[in-house]
């Protein structure tokens, strides 16, 4: 729950394990299809959700937080009229949900759109983790594990997405970054 003005509260949905599925099945619904000429067998896409499905298991009770899920940057504005944390601006935040706190960071580091070399994102989760020890008790196993898995799901759901875009929406500048 979060107070948007003063008295006035939202109540932010979780992104919940049937969230996480129907993204990353966008794989199976549009980039199979687009790579294979024709649609995902039933036998791929019960294997495809039984693998996905084991692999959410490994979330259960693990740390959930505030996510914005479009977090990277082109959507991290700098404010050079400001000072310390208030010169970073974030825009696109009504998608909101909450869930896995490697989420973001995975957004972020693991960018479609932008070309960054593993040596970046290495250095961006490594600062993460090195700040989260300095705040206090953190499970620097369980979150590099909940990172491996919200990146490979948030990347199975652009592949999907970015297939759709110019399929349906007749948007193809997003396939030059697969």
């Amino acid at each position: 729950r979060i107070e948007v003005a003063p008295g006035v509260f939202h109540d932010v949905p979780p992104f919940d394990r049937d969230a996480m599925m129907i993204e990353a099945e966008l794989l199976v619904d549009w980039y199979v299809p687009a790579i294979s000429g024709g649609p995902a067998s039933d036998a791929l896409r019960a294997g495809y959700n039984r693998e996905w499905d084991a692999v959410l298991n490994r979330l259960e009770g693990r740390e959930y937080t505030l996510m914005l899920r479009d977090f990277h940057s082109p959507n991290i504005i700098w404010r050079g009229d400001r000072t310390g944390h208030d010169r970073l601006g974030i825009v696109d935040v009504q998608d909101a949900l909450i869930g896995p706190s490697a989420y973001d960071l995975a957004s972020l580091a693991m960018d479609a759109r932008v070309t960054l070399s593993p040596e970046i994102e290495r250095r961006t989760l490594d600062a993460y983790i090195a700040a989260r020890h300095k705040a206090g008790a953190f499970n620097e196993d369980e979150f590099v594990e909940t990172y491996a898995i919200m990146a490979a799901q948030r990347n199975s759901k652009i592949l999907g997405i970015f297939v759709r875009l110019e399929n349906r929406d007749g948007k193809p500048y997003y396939l030059k970054h697969l």
